[in-house]
């Protein structure tokens, strides 16, 4: 077992493992250990997708949720995918969010130069343009404060997964 991880920049890290055992048999070693009783994660389990939530007693607005895909490689190799994220409504919100500064910064910045070529007033649409950018690096920071607050659970998640495999 080799694990490959990404840079920590990101605010959805991935990792990535390569196994010498087929992905039916990881597959059902999931299916093994979530059914177990003493297994406290909420798990969806579809072909070669699995998410892994934390319990429901654990759960915040900044909790994360582990997506998994385990692929074929070569032989009888698989590759087990990972991807830590927020739960698909916060970043449904968070992404909304940032297409709607952006979007608006495009109309401020198309507004800005509409009354530049016609020697209007251009102050309030100069504001706007300074300021998006601060609202979305606020977000963003908001965003990587966030990942941090669930990062332990994180943790939890990838030994519950090592824990796993490695059975």
């Amino acid at each position: 077992m080799s694990e490959e991880k990404n840079s920590e920049v990101f605010l959805r890290p991935r990792f990535r493992i390569d196994f010498e055992e087929s992905e039916k048999d990881l597959i059902e070693r999931f299916k093994n250990n979530l059914n177990d009783g003493e297994c406290k994660y909420c798990s969806k389990i579809v072909d070669q997708h699995i998410v892994i939530d934390v319990p429901f007693d654990e759960d915040h607005f900044w909790s994360p949720q582990l997506n998994i895909e385990i692929v074929k490689g070569e032989s009888s190799e698989s590759i087990v995918k990972g991807l830590f994220g927020p739960k698909p409504q916060v970043w449904t919100f968070f992404m909304f969010l940032h297409f709607v500064v952006g979007i608006t910064f495009l109309i401020f910045l198309t507004l800005l130069y509409v009354r530049w070529a016609f020697e209007s007033s251009m102050v309030f649409p100069t504001i706007m343009v300074i300021t998006l950018p601060i609202i979305w690096l606020i977000l963003y920071v908001f965003g990587r404060w966030g990942r941090r607050q669930g990062k332990e659970q994180m943790e939890e998640l990838h030994s519950f997964l090592l824990k796993t495999l490695s059975k």
